[in-house]
């Protein structure tokens, strides 16, 4: 198949329209028209229904364009092994974590990475979907379990666990339980059971409004827990790994936690020389060795 024809194709299965796909390619819709029936005759087949309000792909066009996708992806995993072999520490580097860890403990550090690599640009995607690494909807992970996706380097970093906080002023002011009964007389904050979390603060959640806490505000990730937390409206369900960024956080019912959550860094096999993926690894790493450390030292104190 022609090269150029699977380009236009793609661009314009993508953009769901002649024009839309011209303006991007910079050519004109009759040209990009005259591409797509040479590609259909081509293949003796039709690839897209034509309507008014633009097009929608056949069957035989959803095959095609399925393959279009690899492509391109091979192509930028190509791009980026390209790039990452050049001696300047340059380009984009696409990474993905949960909302709670990327904005209460990997933003607040990359201060400290842009200044050894000014250069890198940083995509920060936050969701509590798994992108899918292979097919390079992200460079590197960082998700709290261990990635199941073939074909993937991991690195175990750390280990979390999902404890209750509140600030100095809330407890001065509405005291400190001493037991789970006790929160009867405070407002819980917590994540819905049911909202997209790790299975063991989703656990914890759960067993603890089973003790008819009487009043309980739901927020569906931790930097929105964080902040009613320390408006003092209540006592938290966060993780652990705040305390130090974070140091108004009290522990409350210190017996209270939940099981383990391990944090996995991750990227694909294809990508273990990219030296931009190595620079955020060890820095990242280094982080939470520094991290480990100034915790022992303070539970020493």
């Amino acid at each position: 198949m022609d090269w150029d024809k699977l380009r236009i194709f793609h661009a314009v299965a993508d953009a769901g329209s002649l024009t839309h796909a011209g303006d991007v390619l910079h050519l004109s819709q009759s040209a990009v028209s005259r591409q797509i029936r040479a590609l259909e005759e081509s293949l003796n087949t039709t690839l897209f229904h034509r309507h008014a309000r633009g097009l929608i792909l056949t069957e035989q066009g959803e095959l095609l364009f399925d393959a279009t996708v690899a492509m391109t992806k091979c192509l930028e995993a190509a791009e980026a092994r390209i790039r990452d072999s050049e001696e300047e520490m340059v380009g984009e580097l696409r990474v993905t974590t949960t909302l709670g860890f990327g904005t209460l403990w990997l933003a607040p550090r990359l201060p400290k990475f842009y200044e050894k690599y000014p250069d890198l640009k940083i995509d920060l995607m936050l969701e509590e979907r798994l992108l899918d690494l292979p097919m390079r909807e992200a460079d590197v992970a960082i998700r709290m379990k261990e990635p199941s996706q073939a074909d993937l380097i991991r690195k175990r970093l750390m280990t979390v666990r999902i404890r209750l906080y509140a600030s100095r002023s809330y407890l001065e002011t509405h005291g400190t339980p001493t037991t789970v009964e006790d929160l009867k007389a405070h407002r819980l904050i917590c994540q819905n059971p049911r909202a997209a979390q790790v299975a063991a603060g989703a656990a914890l959640a759960q067993e603890l409004m089973s003790h008819e806490v009487a009043s309980v505000l739901s927020v569906n990730n931790y930097f929105g827990i964080l902040q009613g937390v320390i408006n003092n409206l209540g006592i938290g369900v966060l993780p652990d790994y705040l305390t130090e960024d974070f140091p108004d956080l009290v522990r409350v019912l210190p017996e209270i936690e939940s099981n383990e959550v391990p944090a996995f860094l991750a990227y694909p096999e294809e990508l273990r020389h990219s030296k931009r993926i190595a620079a955020f690894r060890d820095f990242v790493t280094e982080e939470i060795f520094e991290h480990r450390r100034r915790k022992k030292e303070a539970a020493k104190m």
